[in-house]
């Protein structure tokens, strides 16, 4: 895939995702369901119903801005656009977080 395709990828966020938004900052509630936890619940042990992952302030912008319309390149845009210079070199560093978010967690899918 060239770096143009890239930036034309859309994502949308899964359905199998739960997640709070509290003052701009997301928090993936990740369920906690393994054979093994509802074991040692029944035990009680106190495992949390959910694990909380709570993303920081870019992070939560750009999932925030994944609906399954935007391209890669208008989520960049709007990042870029808010945050300025910081979020230089912006699509290396977007991509790489748009593919561990894909990839690596399952919180978001391609939409084409």
């Amino acid at each position: 895939m060239n770096n143009e395709d890239a930036l034309k990828l859309v994502f949308k966020i899964s359905d199998t995702i739960d997640y709070q938004v509290d003052d701009k900052i997301v928090t993936i509630l990740e369920k906690q369901d393994h054979p093994i936890q509802k074991f040692f619940r029944k035990l009680k042990f106190k495992i949390p119903l959910y694990k909380k992952i709570k993303l920081d302030e870019y992070g939560s912008f750009i999932f925030l801005q994944i609906d399954g319309k935007k391209t890669v390149e208008e989520i960049g845009e709007n990042l870029e656009e808010e945050y300025g210079e910081n979020t230089h070199p912006l699509y290396e560093r977007l991509l790489m977080y748009l593919n561990h978010l894909h990839v690596n967690c399952n919180y978001i899918e391609r939409v084409n």
